[in-house]
């Protein structure tokens, strides 16, 4: 009897350690991703009427502005299969910071090999910051599906 007894509370311990070291281990994950390695929910900056977009700043000019000696603000309006612009350059060092809206579609924007990586929504200004530390092409993505030209959606940032 006093066997049975000693068995039972194993299979119990047996239990509750994975049921408590599973839920810990997936919070220190989250925050080691979200602090160590930098990864970081955008910013939603604002609402825009997406028929105001041509006349509305800092769409109205999309492109990239120099705000201060190494930080860039990258204006960005995201349509049916384009990016505009479709490229930008800036110089290795860089902290820019890409706002976007959609004219039109939900899309994503993804900057292959960087941790940027957001969803743009029509009527949603979203924002993100990155500093590009090392010289590259890094291909700018769509990876919301659009519609039938959505594989041919794409850009690209140029780190000079």
């Amino acid at each position: 009897m006093k066997h049975e007894k000693y068995m039972g509370y194993l299979f119990e311990v047996a239990w509750i350690l994975p049921s408590v070291a599973i839920p810990i281990s997936v919070i220190v994950a989250v925050l080691i991703t979200a602090f160590a390695v930098g990864i970081r929910v955008p910013d939603i900056a604002g609402r825009i009427e997406p028929k105001a977009i041509a006349a509305t700043e800092p769409f109205d000019e999309p492109g990239l502005r120099e705000l201060a000696p190494g930080k860039y603000e990258a204006a960005m309006v995201a349509q049916v299969f384009m990016f505009t612009p479709n490229e930008i350059e800036v110089p290795v060092g860089s902290e820019v910071t890409f706002v976007l809206t959609s004219r039109d579609v939900i899309h994503g924007f993804k900057i292959v090999g960087t941790p940027v990586n957001m969803m743009v929504v029509p009527g949603q200004i979203s924002k993100m910051r990155f500093t590009f530390t090392r010289p590259g092409e890094y291909l700018i993505v769509c990876h919301e599906y659009c519609g039938g030209g959505h594989h041919a959606m794409s850009g690209k940032v140029i780190v000079r």
